[in-house]
């Protein structure tokens, strides 16, 4: 499913316009963006956590070449799915 899907299925199950649909998802992901790039986590209630975690440095190889490149450490979004969505889904 593809963000137009989701628009799509939205507005059906909650008989909106598509307009209502995409300005409520937008609504939603825009607030989950703001959240984690603040470092604070986004927690779903059997669905899951949103949050912001650090990737330590490493060092790697790049395939062409197999010359060595060290890796700086960052910081990358992760979800941790909950207990409901695993039970229903994985």
């Amino acid at each position: 499913m593809n963000k137009r899907e989701l628009v799509a299925h939205v507005a059906d199950q909650a008989q909106i316009t598509k307009k209502q649909a995409a300005q409520a998802v937008e609504a939603i992901l825009a607030g989950i963006h703001k959240t984690i790039w603040t470092g604070d986590k986004v927690s779903l209630v059997g669905f899951g956590t949103f949050s912001v975690k650090e990737r330590a440095a490493r060092k790697g190889i790049v395939p062409g070449t197999g010359k060595r490149v060290d890796f700086p450490a960052k910081k990358v979004p992760h979800f941790k799915p909950g207990k409901g969505l695993k039970d229903n889904v994985l």
